[in-house]
């Protein structure tokens, strides 16, 4: 495996791949739920690229970013092992090396949801997937479907730019007790983790009932309550692929989305039914 710190090296390295070239691009700190995005692009593709860069853009100036996760050589072993080929570990001095206030503008889709409790996110989310995507040129690129509204996004924008790449959701690895695998997660007290789990049998429980779109949010809430430390930010139940909100009972497929902090740590998490 190949590792590269630069955008001329990552441009020659790249040159050299066969098609097609599937990329996982990834914050670090990786868990099982990035292995199935690198074990999916493996089974697809000839080539495996993957990225590890926190992407500073994205995060608001009272968010964690000074907080967030990081072991690079834990990273890269575990890249390595998956059988990833190639590997771009720029710093933002690298991504972003000249001053500008150019980037892309995520339209109403970033504007809503996520984007309201955190206003310039998926600008931040837009710009430098659009980057990475013009540095890398992917055939395929692989993202989970964790981070719904992301995926949207980024869904969105390949199509309005006619950006060429094939963008590949993949299903949400879980713990063995349902709560979402997520970089954050090793951020959680003993107590938070503990009761983090519930965010997960709420969905399932507004999933499976029946009844209108704010009978199973009223479920969620109630269910949330056994989380005495879990601040809700939001619940959300919209059409799964307009993302625009619902009432009443739901006629085709919607997407439960959730956001709830602990301490410092936001969680989020969907389901669709």
């Amino acid at each position: 495996m190949d590792v590269v710190t630069t955008k001329a090296d990552l441009r020659a390295a790249r040159a050299g791949l066969s098609g097609p070239v599937g990329f996982v691009p990834t914050m670090g700190f990786l868990h099982a739920g990035h292995m199935s995005l690198v074990a999916r692009s493996r089974a697809e593709c000839t080539t495996t690229l993957a990225s590890i860069f926190v992407n500073p853009t994205q995060f608001g100036p009272n968010e964690d970013l000074d907080a967030y996760p990081r072991d690079m050589p834990r990273d890269l072993a575990m890249l390595e092992a998956a059988g990833v080929d190639l590997v771009f570990t720029p710093t933002p001095e690298v991504m972003y090396d000249r001053p500008t206030d150019f980037g892309v503008d995520p339209g109403t889709l970033g504007a809503v949801l996520m984007g309201a409790l955190r206003p310039g996110h998926f600008r931040g989310v837009a710009t430098v997937v659009t980057k990475l995507f013009n540095i890398v040129q992917p055939d395929r690129a692989y993202f989970g479907e964790k981070d719904f509204q992301q995926l949207a996004v980024i869904r969105a924008m390949v199509d309005a730019l006619d950006q060429s790449v094939k963008i590949i959701g993949c299903p949400t690895v879980r713990e063995a007790d349902g709560l979402a695998m997520s970089s954050r997660n090793a951020r959680l007290t003993p107590a938070h983790r503990a009761q983090a789990k519930v965010l997960h049998r709420a969905m399932e429980a507004a999933a499976h009932m029946t009844g209108t779109v704010e009978a199973r949010r009223d479920r969620i809430r109630a269910m949330l309550a056994e989380a005495p430390d879990g601040e809700v930010e939001s619940i959300d139940i919209c059409d799964a692929a307009t993302l625009k909100p619902l009432a009443g009972d739901p006629t085709g497929p919607a997407v439960i989305l959730l956001a709830v902090r602990f301490g410092e740590v936001l969680l989020i998490d969907q389901r669709v039914f």
